[in-house]
């Protein structure tokens, strides 16, 4: 190494204080441009004096790796560089992880594997375990080369896996691309039955699970050795929602090793014991797909054998030929397809009625099969968990032996039946009633009718106290007799089959029993007036009167009034009278108007006509606002009818000017009121209406009544009168937007022109409707 003047000052430097390494560092750093020699003797001069700097080894070492690394592998340099990264360890730089780590990338470049390899192992000897992290990329870099042995990769990452387990899934995969499918079986059994296993890429176990029975399905003869049944049976266990999967995955390892038999009993085990619907479709449909393939390979073998010529005939001890057999197999498998699946519907809820029935269906060519499914469906379902109607299993039940013929036995079936405990008494009471109707249907009707009176009788205090301390509560038995299902039936089935005594007692009862409805009234009344007795009927709508209020006693007062005019319109009119007044004052306001306008008729048919005229005058005033105009219409009609155009004039006078109808109705009632007149010839009479209708009638919003009154005028009047309407048209059209601007401020409320009259008080000039009372 030549000195040039320069370095005089910095071998002084190095010479005065050898042991310190920023001398030599700046010398180094002076010297920057030398050539690698001159470098490297500078750095052996500092090394010897300094053996443990790891500054001085790891600048030393990465200028010699620089420079080695574009050199082709056989150059001295790399040589150099290696003795050099032993030197540096040597001299207690092996607890340095960057510089195993530059020590085995070199080696690594170099493909000198071996040698890698052993720097790696020295590394972890030598090293910490929690610097082992700075090491294994390495290690595993060196597993991936392609030049690597595949027992040296697999070493390494068997090792790597012991040193950090969630990566197990990249062991498993370098494995099954080598071939060692046993090997990555074992370690996918490992990570799921480990419990702290947890998956550096997010897999969960359900995964890993799944590519176990995958692996153990497809390669067989791979695996041969380990407990294969052991480990997807214990996996089934602990990931129940995957247990068809592995079922699957257990037969299909037994049919891939040819062992057909124990194929069959997994999938036969697996399909009867799937706990879901899903599992099933699985099962079944690799059983099916299984027994498809069975066939076509045996189809396959017969016809090789016929064209090789190889078959022996007549010979019993060579014939192989299981086609026929299988092709059975394959068929009965999917003839219990359906009931494979209802037992798997059932075996998710036993309670499901819908799912019972289904089962009976499926059987349906079978009796015995059939009377056992319903017998086990009743004995299975509990109506207080039922999905559905449970006691629709035993009408069924019941229905399959009468239609056999078989009444002895049905009649049995719903015994047990109406003993069985329900959620709802409509269930038990639809038992007794298709129990009576079966009675009915062949001819029993005394049978019928001692069954409903037996069903509607109220239990006795035994039962009720045995009710009272069950702990599930009260029993549908005990609120059968409340049925009103069942008290129709009854009632009906007295009135076509028995006395009417009989059914009188019945309806009795159920009025009793504050079940009755309107309904029942009628036919309770129309029963005792097909039967004369006219009096209890007319006692049965009294009653009912008083019981129901509006609406629903409306059809009720219909007929009661509608029975007592026809059986005392022409003899008791007082009486008659009196019902109509009582029904007038229970009516609610908007049923009034047909109440009196009944009333009305029944007095002009058999009373007074003087009296219907006030009947329709009393309904004008006591019926809403929004009838009023029916019932004047009416009160008109009957007025001209009765009496003629004086007191017809009188009544539209009466609906003018202090009927109370609403401004429509009113403008309507005068313009009818004004052609009455016009037509008996009472022109100014008639004007004096169309003027007084004037005051609440704007020409804007309705104009036809403006031009009925200009026809009127064209018609009976001349210019003075029609100026006057043309007057009257402009001063009201001005008033109309006057008041339309005082109500939007809020100034103004106009009434209605019903409402006008009542403040007027007295005959005023200033009240259109009072003055049309003038004019007239």
């Amino acid at each position: 190494m030549q000195i040039s003047a320069d370095d005089v000052a910095y071998e002084e430097a190095v010479l005065r204080e050898p042991f310190k390494v920023g001398a030599w560092l700046r010398y180094l750093s002076a010297r920057g441009a030398a050539p690698l020699a001159t470098r490297t003797a500078i750095y052996e001069r500092a090394l010897r004096a300094l053996p443990g700097s790891y500054k001085l080894w790891h600048a030393y070492l990465t200028e010699l790796a620089g420079a080695a690394r574009p050199l082709p592998p056989t150059d001295p340099a790399h040589a150099a560089l290696n003795a050099a990264f032993e030197r540096a360890l040597a001299a207690g730089m092996s607890r340095m992880p960057r510089v195993w780590h530059m020590y085995a990338s070199a080696l690594l470049d170099q493909r000198l594997l071996t040698r890698a390899r052993r720097a790696i192992d020295r590394a972890l000897r030598a090293l910490p375990p929690t610097q082992h992290h700075h090491v294994w990329p390495l290690a595993l870099r060196l597993a991936g080369l392609p030049g690597c042995p595949a027992l040296t990769a697999v070493s390494i990452l068997r090792r790597y896996v012991q040193f950090d387990p969630a990566h197990a899934e990249e062991f498993v995969a370098f494995l099954v691309s080598a071939g060692r499918f046993r090997e990555a079986a074992e370690q996918l059994a490992a990570a799921i039955d480990d419990t702290g296993f947890r998956s550096a890429k997010g897999t969960t176990k359900h995964q890993l699970l799944l590519d176990l029975c995958e692996l153990l399905a497809k390669h067989p003869d791979d695996v041969a050795g380990m407990h294969v049944e052991a480990i997807l049976c214990s996996a089934a266990r602990k990931f129940p929602e995957e247990a068809g999967a592995l079922w699957t995955a257990l037969a299909c390892h037994y049919a891939r090793k040819g062992i057909h038999g124990k194929a069959r009993d997994v999938f036969e085990q697996s399909a009867t014991d799937a706990a879901t619907v899903k599992d099933f479709g699985l099962v079944f449909e690799s059983y099916l797909h299984f027994e498809h393939a069975v066939v076509a390979a045996e189809l396959d073998d017969a016809i090789q054998e016929e064209k090789s010529g190889s078959v022996i005939r007549g010979c019993w001890l060579a014939d192989k030929d299981d086609a026929d057999l299988n092709m059975a197999r394959l068929e009965h498998l999917l003839e219990r397809r359906p009931e494979m699946l209802n037992s798997v519907r059932l075996r998710q809820n036993p309670h499901d009625v819908q799912a019972w029935h289904e089962r009976v269906n499926i059987f349906k060519n079978d009796p015995g099969r059939q009377a056992a499914a319903y017998a086990e469906a009743v004995r299975t379902v509990d109506p207080m968990k039922a999905t559905g109607k449970p006691h629709t299993l035993w009408l069924a039940f019941a229905k399959m032996y009468e239609g056999r013929g078989m009444l002895d036995s049905a009649r049995e079936v719903f015994r047990r039946a109406t003993q069985a405990s329900f959620k709802s008494a409509d269930d038990l009471a639809d038992l007794w009633c298709e129990r009576a109707e079966m009675e009915l249907r062949h001819q029993n009707h005394e049978a019928a009718i001692e069954l409903l009176r037996q069903a509607t009788s109220e239990p006795s205090i035994d039962v009720r106290t045995r009710a009272a301390a069950d702990a599930r509560g009260e029993p549908a038995q005990i609120k059968l007799h409340r049925s009103l299902k069942l008290w129709c039936f009854y009632a009906d089935l007295t009135e076509a089959h028995g006395g009417v005594e009989s059914a009188c007692a019945v309806h009795e009862r159920i009025h009793d029993l504050g079940l009755a409805t309107p309904l029942l009234v009628l036919n309770h009344a129309a029963l005792l007036q097909g039967h004369k007795r006219f009096e209890d009927a007319f006692q049965v709508y009294h009653r009912a009167v008083r019981y129901f209020k509006y609406p629903h006693a409306e059809p009720i007062w219909a007929a009661y009034l509608a029975a007592f005019v026809e059986r005392y319109g022409k003899t008791k009119l007082e009486r008659v009278r009196d019902l109509f007044e009582d029904a007038v004052r229970h009516a609610p306001p908007e049923a009034k108007k047909a109440v009196f306008l009944r009333y009305a008729k029944f007095e002009e048919e058999f009373g007074l006509a003087t009296r219907a005229m006030k009947v329709y005058e009393d309904a004008a005033d006591a019926v809403p606002v929004r009838d009023r105009l029916g019932v004047y219409n009416a009160y008109l009609a009957r007025a001209a009818v009765l009496f003629g155009f004086a007191k017809t004039r009188e009544v539209y006078h009466r609906a003018v000017a202090g009927g109370g109808l609403p401004d429509e109705d009113a403008r309507a009632m005068c313009v009818r009121f004004a052609e009455f007149e016009t037509g008996l010839g009472e022109v100014r009479r008639a004007r004096a209406l169309y003027v007084y209708a004037s005051g609440f009638s704007d020409p804007g919003a309705h104009p036809d009544f403006w031009r009925r009154w200009n026809e009127f005028e064209v018609a009976h009047g001349d210019e003075s009168t029609f100026r006057e309407m043309l007057r009257l048209k402009r001063t009201t059209t001005v008033a109309g937007r006057t008041g339309v601007q005082a109500a939007e401020s809020g100034a103004l409320k106009r009434p209605c022109a019903g409402q006008q009259v009542e403040g007027c008080g007295t005959l005023q000039p200033e009240c259109k409707r009072m003055r049309v009372g003038v004019a007239l």
